[in-house]
């Protein structure tokens, strides 16, 4: 016999499985003549309202769709599970590559993390659902969810004032080919102090395929402008910078100063070492946990939305030096 689920009460209704799921839920947003409606199709078909969640189980899901945060997933991982460990909660994750449906997660969990989770029918489940979420990554503005970060916008803005610190007058941002939210956020940081300080500028390197790095710096330099610090938007554009400028014989730091951002594994692994900004994905799965277990256990513990933001990390390794003299 074929199981009974959301889906198949939405088609029995002519409805959203959002719409159902309120009307099974006895929640707001639904007509009673829908409700009702609902209720009588359930009974007819069988329908089995899932057994409450035991206590002890939160659910993270991860979007693994984008490879620039596969280790910074893995991070905060390792923090939700050291974390909860600590404060008794088991943990159960969803990997999702391609849309699939997580509702079997849901049925199990009291508390969930949802990290990079964008598609609207994803996020309308998810509101749906009727118990508390958090979510890491981009939201809409004002978006009424609790959520916890990193802080992009300030970590542009470190990296520029280390880079003047050091003497630097003519700073590229190489933002790469990808139109992610977080990348434009660093920029907005950088250009906010750089544009402050007199005798300075930016310069954006942005690109899309077939070009890359080293096209778009030659039509820079072709301008007259010769870039004596770049601050890379992901540390894997700051392996590239530096494999371009070695080629053209640049030393670094002597020549020109390289930094990144997430200190992920290779930023040590190349010579010199990366300076770059950590991306704090271990505290940001602990603390998403601790957000969880407060919504939990207290309800009412805070009336809207909480915004955690846990700040990056400044790294100094032997990329970055002072500004040469020319």
């Amino acid at each position: 016999m074929t199981k009974v689920t959301l889906r198949v009460l939405a088609e029995e209704t002519g409805l959203s499985k959002f719409a159902v799921s309120r009307a099974l839920a006895g929640k707001s947003g639904v007509s009673e003549a829908t409700r009702t409606r609902v209720l009588e199709a359930a009974e007819r078909l069988g329908y089995r309202l899932p057994d409450a969640p035991r206590a002890s189980v939160l659910g993270v899901i991860f979007d693994d769709r984008d490879h620039f945060n596969a280790e910074l997933n893995m991070q905060i991982q390792s923090g939700l599970q050291s974390e909860a460990a600590q404060l008794g909660y088991g943990i159960r994750v969803h990997w999702m590559q391609h849309g699939e449906e997580f509702e079997h997660l849901l049925e199990s969990c009291s508390g969930l993390l949802a990290v990079n989770i964008h598609g609207d029918a994803d996020l309308e489940r998810l509101r749906a659902w009727g118990r508390p979420v958090v979510r890491s990554g981009w939201i809409d503005p004002l978006e009424p969810v609790d959520t916890v970060s990193g802080t992009d916008h300030e970590a542009g803005a470190a990296a520029a004032r280390a880079l003047l610190e050091l003497g630097h007058r003519e700073i590229a941002y190489v933002h790469g080919s990808e139109n992610l939210r977080g990348r434009w956020e660093r920029l907005y940081g950088l250009r906010e102090v750089v544009e402050a300080t007199p005798g300075a500028r930016y310069h954006h390197i942005k690109w899309s395929p077939p070009h890359g790095f080293a096209q778009c710096l030659d039509d820079l330099l072709g301008t007259g402008i010769r870039p004596t610090a770049f601050f890379c938007a992901h540390d894997g554009l700051a392996l590239t910078v530096v494999t371009d400028l070695l080629r053209r014989g640049c030393q670094i730091p002597e020549h020109a100063s390289v930094m990144g951002f997430g200190d992920f594994s290779a930023a040590q692994l190349i010579q010199p070492a990366l300076t770059t900004i950590r991306t704090p994905g271990r505290k940001i799965g602990m603390a998403a946990v601790r957000l969880l277990d407060a919504r939990i256990r207290i309800p009412d513990w805070v009336q809207g939305p909480v915004r955690l933001m846990i700040p990056n990390e400044f790294v100094r390794r032997s990329s970055t030096g002072p500004a040469p003299a020319f």
